[in-house]
């Protein structure tokens, strides 16, 4: 199993409706060094400005990113040469991140490399403490790069987090 932590920016709150805008991937392993950033044009004319302002980005420069298509291609393109195994989707709210993801691979692709599932950070740092009411310490406590809404940073803080879960003692087998 590979982890590959993701963290996806959008112009609304659910695929087709809106679009994604762009998203961010990085495979959890020590050097945090397998990433990929993709940026996609919209698939729908509606756009809520406020959830567009949050990636930093105009309409103008949302319509000139790349088909969706080529974007997800190239993703499943990435995940196949950087991982081994299965490729488990991990995020920091995967009920909004996974939703994307899953939705654009399965409409421009046909089929979502990351499968049904995915793993949620709060969640297993809830467990490895026993306590269900820590859900957001591990942010404060584990992040070192700046959370500041571009994707790619996004992910990488959320990966150096799982990284310090592990220290830890959280288990995260690579079979």
């Amino acid at each position: 199993m590979s982890y590959i932590v993701v963290d996806v920016e959008a112009d609304g709150p659910i695929p087709h409706k809106y679009s994604m805008v762009c998203f961010g991937a990085v495979v959890v392993e020590p050097s945090l060094s397998k990433t990929f950033y993709g940026k996609t044009k919209p698939i729908s004319d509606e756009s809520l400005a406020d959830a567009l302002a949050v990636s930093g980005f105009s309409r103008a420069e949302h319509e000139s990113f790349e088909a969706p298509q080529q974007v997800m291609q190239a993703f499943a393109d990435w995940i196949t040469q950087n991982t081994q195994g299965r490729p488990v989707f991990v995020s920091d709210n995967p009920a909004f991140d996974w939703q994307w993801i899953n939705y654009y691979f399965h409409t421009y692709l046909g089929k979502n490399p990351f499968g049904f599932s995915a793993r949620r950070i709060g969640d297993l740092y809830c467990g490895m403490k026993m306590d269900t009411g820590l859900n957001a310490e591990w942010k404060k406590l584990y992040r070192k790069t700046r959370h500041d809404h571009n994707p790619l940073n996004d992910a990488i803080g959320n990966a150096e987090a799982l990284l310090a879960m592990q220290k830890m003692g959280l288990k995260m087998p690579s079979r």
